[in-house]
């Protein structure tokens, strides 16, 4: 059986987890998350604790009663906490900044580059080299902070471009390094 899908969930006060359908709904203080289950895998809520169960040993269940049981615990996790990831713009004239819906990045091309924010997340600049993504579900959290990051990747050179916070870049010795 896997060590994470048999692992409990907590529910904190506050937290109500429904499953109608083949579709567990997580409902907190910050907003509601809902997941579809896949066949073959069951979600009992009993005495504040979430417990996930496959129908099968075969290789398929196994691998969905893990995945399940994480991502039920990361909406739980989303309604009562949030998630924030943090980038910074490192670099010479680079900046960033809001406008609407819009985050607008100057990062060393011709011209501004634009992107949407998509709903349910939040784009916060800080210092203009800053850059805040904060959500209640973990998984577009993560993948607006990554589209955000793949506009300039950081470069191992000379150490310019969009990274997380605390990512830590090892630096490369050019041409000249060889010698």
């Amino acid at each position: 059986m896997s060590r994470i899908g048999r692992a409990p969930i907590p529910l904190p006060a506050g937290v109500e987890v429904q499953v109608q359908d083949r579709r567990v709904s997580v409902k907190g203080p910050l907003g509601q998350l809902n997941w579809t289950l896949n066949p073959g895998i069951d979600v009992r809520v009993d005495d504040g604790v979430v417990r996930v169960y496959r129908s099968s040993d075969a290789p398929q269940f196994r691998a969905l009663h893990g995945l399940t049981r994480a991502e039920i615990y990361n909406h739980v996790v989303g309604v009562v906490e949030g998630y924030t990831r943090s980038l910074e713009l490192t670099g010479v004239g680079y900046r960033a900044q809001i406008q609407g819906q819009k985050l607008i990045l100057t990062v060393g091309y011709s011209h501004p580059v634009e992107m949407d924010i998509p709903p349910g997340v939040q784009v916060t600049v800080d210092r203009q080299t800053v850059i805040s993504v904060r959500g209640i579900d973990k998984r577009l959290v993560t993948q607006v902070a990554a589209n955000i990051r793949k506009i300039k990747l950081p470069d191992v050179y000379k150490q310019k471009g969009i990274r997380y916070v605390g990512e830590v870049l090892r630096k490369k010795a050019g041409k000249a390094g060889k010698k």
